[in-house]
């Protein structure tokens, strides 16, 4: 078990690496994007390729930070019972989901983004825009990276699962852990 702990320890670590990493450009995306307003506005100027540069850096940013979000779980969640459910019963539930839903759900994307992706680079795909940035590819290949970061985490929380369904919550890494069961003592009365 101690095993299994370590690789999603080991899974977090490099979700949580790409993450902050990837997470500053969206300052990157900001400032491109008003230098694009400024020139555009104030000295009636414009670059296609830096328009191009805001739009696929944003592309860039949200795929390569998608595990870090399933990791931090800023993902969108229904919680009406999963929240108030205790951590054995959020267990199975992800484990289920895990399987049933999310690496599934990476396979069929890998499945169609691999002849896209491969077809990119055979000609080194660039912008559509006439004066557009080159190597489109290689923003194309990302979606391969959105996969592998999503279809990783997934992993290590199935590990988290079988973890704590084994009785062996001691062992979940921090950066995923659950938080304590909800007694009806943590809720006024009628709240759920």
């Amino acid at each position: 078990m101690r095993f299994l702990a370590g690789i999603a320890k080991l899974i977090c670590a490099v979700n949580l690496v790409i993450g902050k990493t990837f997470a500053w450009l969206a300052l990157a995306i900001v400032i491109i994007c008003f230098t694009v307003v400024v020139q555009r506005y104030i000295f009636a100027t414009s670059y296609v390729w830096m328009q191009d540069l805001y739009i696929w850096l944003n592309g860039a940013m949200f795929t390569a930070v998608a595990g870090f979000a399933l990791l931090r779980d800023d993902h969108v969640r229904v919680d009406i019972f999963y929240r108030p459910a205790s951590m054995a019963r959020r267990a199975l539930i992800d484990l289920i989901g895990v399987f049933l839903f999310l690496l599934p759900f990476c396979w069929v994307v890998y499945q169609y983004s691999i002849p896209f992706v491969i077809r990119a680079w055979s000609y080194h795909e660039g912008s559509a825009n006439v004066g557009g940035m080159p190597g489109l590819y290689i923003l194309k290949t990302f979606i391969i990276g959105f996969v592998a970061l999503i279809a990783l985490q997934g992993l290590a929380m199935a590990i988290r699962s079988v973890l704590v369904l084994s009785n062996n919550a001691h062992l979940v890494p921090q950066s995923i852990q659950y938080s304590p069961d909800h007694s009806a003592a943590d809720h006024p009365q009628g709240a759920a």
